[in-house]
């Protein structure tokens, strides 16, 4: 989900350089979508998606933000609340299976960087 609201808030963003911090991270994403793809592949599991009900809620708020006010401000807003869940989320998922396969927590780690440095690169545009 984070990364269909890069995608979304990214359509938005005025300034070059907090679209290029955007696209950036979805890059980072990206690369982590086939890691975590390979490693699915791996094990024969095709994953879970989200909730279908979740991410058009999901879609839906953000796009009645931007609609009220598509200002970069809304913008860092939207991604530095939706880094925060996801940062939220994955450090709950850390914490309730920490037996996890090394290499689920290491994905999840690495995603989890990725949210707090974009989180605080963000801030700037607040």
């Amino acid at each position: 989900m984070g990364l269909s609201a890069i995608e979304q808030v990214m359509k938005s963003v005025k300034d070059a350089d907090f679209r290029q911090m955007l696209d950036e991270c979805k890059n980072k994403h990206d690369i982590l979508n086939k890691d975590i793809k390979a490693m699915l592949d791996r094990a024969d599991d095709s994953g879970k998606a989200p909730h279908p009900m979740a991410k058009s809620m999901a879609w839906f708020k953000t796009e009645v933000k931007l609609a009220a006010d598509s200002s970069d401000s809304t913008a860092a807003d939207i991604i530095t609340d939706g880094c925060n869940m996801g940062i939220k989320s994955l450090s709950k998922y850390l914490n309730e299976y920490s037996t996890a396969d090394k290499g689920a927590v290491d994905i999840a780690e690495r995603l989890i960087a990725i949210e707090e440095k974009l989180a605080k690169d963000v801030r700037a545009y607040l």
